[in-house]
């Protein structure tokens, strides 16, 4: 049985006390990735950013977090015992460098905050894993997608990179469909059709070197 580690919706990067900057990332990839992992006998650490999304089933061990940060530290300490990831989190880019303690108010004039990047989990974790362990990741595109993914698999050291684009319909933030596109490092394209969301975990789970 494998112990897998997956990362599933968005991350939070607090302004104030009631302000946030977010994706539109509802969780849905990365819980039907956990449940198919877990159904199929492995154990599963699923570090979950905010999401209304509750799952249940004795093989699955759920970290909450908030921020980039967060989850950077949560999936360090865990990815060492585990065989392998599955990033699908749409974690934050950036994060603001400074967070008001107090709730900002409305002025007449611009309010210009300042970002800085966010830690890079897939490159920590590309860099870092031993090379019994796989990693796959997720990239979003909106343009010019398979060579944007095909960077971004070499960059970060992933086995494979599942393909998402927001040109499709019915598919990424919010449905409970998804069309995915799988690219392998040995060169291999896999173009699937549009699936549910648990179907398409399968067809991910089914890709995975698992024991």
């Amino acid at each position: 049985m494998s112990k897998i580690l997956i990362t599933a919706g968005p991350t939070y990067e607090r302004i104030d006390p009631v302000r946030f900057i977010g994706n539109y990332s509802s969780g849905k990839m990365g819980f039907a990735l956990a449940q198919s992992c877990a159904e199929a006998g492995h154990e599963v650490i699923l570090i979950s950013g905010p999401v209304q999304l509750q799952i249940n089933h004795a093989n699955i061990q759920r970290i909450d977090v908030e921020s980039a940060s967060q989850m950077y530290e949560v999936v360090m300490q865990h990815m060492p015992h585990c065989n392998g990831a599955i990033l699908c989190a749409a974690v934050a880019d950036f994060t603001p460098i400074v967070v008001s303690e107090k709730k900002m108010k409305r002025e007449k004039e611009n309010l210009v905050i300042e970002l800085k990047p966010t830690q890079d989990i897939a490159a920590a974790v590309g860099k870092s894993k031993r090379d019994e362990q796989f990693l796959v990741g997720f990239a979003l595109e909106t343009n010019d997608e398979e060579q944007n993914a095909l960077g971004k698999m070499q960059r970060k050291g992933f086995d494979f990179i599942v393909l998402n684009s927001l040109n499709d319909a019915q598919a990424c933030f919010g449905y409970d469909t998804n069309k995915i596109t799988i690219l392998h490092k040995d060169g291999r394209k896999e173009e699937f059709p549009l699936k549910t969301k648990k179907e398409v975990a399968a067809d991910i789970v089914a890709k995975l070197p698992l024991i």
